[in-house]
């Protein structure tokens, strides 16, 4: 198969329709039946035509003009996809640690660059470490228990906006240092993160809490329940406001202001930010104190960022 030129004029999906024009026969027999084509939103435009073809396409979702946030079932069907296609990132993260691979090679290179690949790669098969270390009967399991989230709702947000416990005239109080929150560890918090993309961003993210105007604040009325504003990752002028509810040994729900903040199928940053905090980070300030805030060293552009705040990098494992 021969390459595809990558004008200024191509993108990802473009490049993918015109080898689907020119080669489909050649590529209906890379395929078996049932399969699913795992893409991201830059093959938005491809997915029509793959359809065509017979080939299920899946995608993380699309919000529509003026929407805030995902729905929970677009939030959950989204992370199944984010969660296939890092295998698809990480591969090409470790490519790109060679830094001839790293950058757009000159037209020259072209008839050489397969083979470079194809160096690199049996260069990592045969030395670096397996991207995936888990078992396949814990993949599996994982897998199930994703899948079933995958068809469950909000509870808390239903609870939220019934109550309207986002309002400022509902009684909130600030949570003292002895708030009794569940004693769970950080296999506990991977567990309801559904990987480890948000648990390695908690340090860093709670940042934020400990030098920001933040509260973490209890209801008066409802017991096991806080909210929090945190600050956007992206976004310097936005904020999201999060809910969590809790037993004595569990979290048992939540719900972020975040564009994927509805779902259930693990949980966004923002939660797993504060959820880390007040069972891992508070008990251990060694394991915040080591992170360096380097924002004191340069000065931030006044630059109007109007893209929307995906909490959640489409790479999250």
């Amino acid at each position: 198969m021969r390459l595809t030129l990558n004008l200024s004029r191509n993108n990802d999906a473009t490049i993918l329709n015109h080898m689907l024009h020119t080669n489909v026969e050649d590529l209906k027999g890379w395929f078996h039946e049932d399969d699913v084509f795992v893409v991201d939103r830059g093959f938005r435009d491809s997915v029509d035509m793959l359809e065509e073809l017979g080939i299920r396409a899946e995608m993380p979702r699309l919000m529509s003009r003026g929407q805030k946030q995902m729905t929970t079932l677009d939030a959950n069907a989204s992370r199944l996809v984010t969660k296939i296609r890092w295998v698809v990132e990480a591969a090409n993260a470790r490519i790109k640690r060679w830094k001839y691979l790293a950058h757009v090679l000159p037209t020259n290179q072209v008839p050489f660059i397969g083979d470079y690949v194809r160096i690199v790669c049996a260069l990592s098969n045969r030395y670096c470490k397996p991207l995936s270390t888990g078992s396949e009967d814990e993949d599996m399991a994982l897998a199930c228990k994703m899948r079933y989230l995958s068809t469950k709702v909000n509870s808390l947000q239903t609870f939220v906006e019934e109550n309207c416990l986002d309002k400022k005239s509902v009684k909130w109080e600030v949570a003292t240092d002895s708030l009794e929150f569940p004693n769970i560890s950080e296999d506990d918090i991977r567990n309801l993160t559904c990987g480890v993309y948000q648990l390695k961003l908690c340090p860093s993210y709670i940042q934020e809490y400990l030098e920001g105007d933040v509260d973490i604040l209890v209801h008066s009325e409802f017991h096991g329940l806080i909210r929090v504003k945190l600050q956007s990752r992206r976004v310097s002028s936005r904020q999201y406001l999060l809910w969590i509810q809790f037993s004595e040994s569990e979290i048992t729900a939540w719900h972020c202001r975040c564009r994927a903040g509805a779902r259930v199928v693990g949980v966004c940053s923002h939660v797993a930010a504060v959820i880390w905090f007040l069972a891992v980070g508070r008990h251990n300030r060694e394991a915040i104190s080591s992170i360096q805030d380097w924002s004191e060293f340069v000065t931030e552009a006044a630059v109007i960022d109007e893209s929307e705040d995906s909490d959640d990098s489409e790479v999250e494992e």
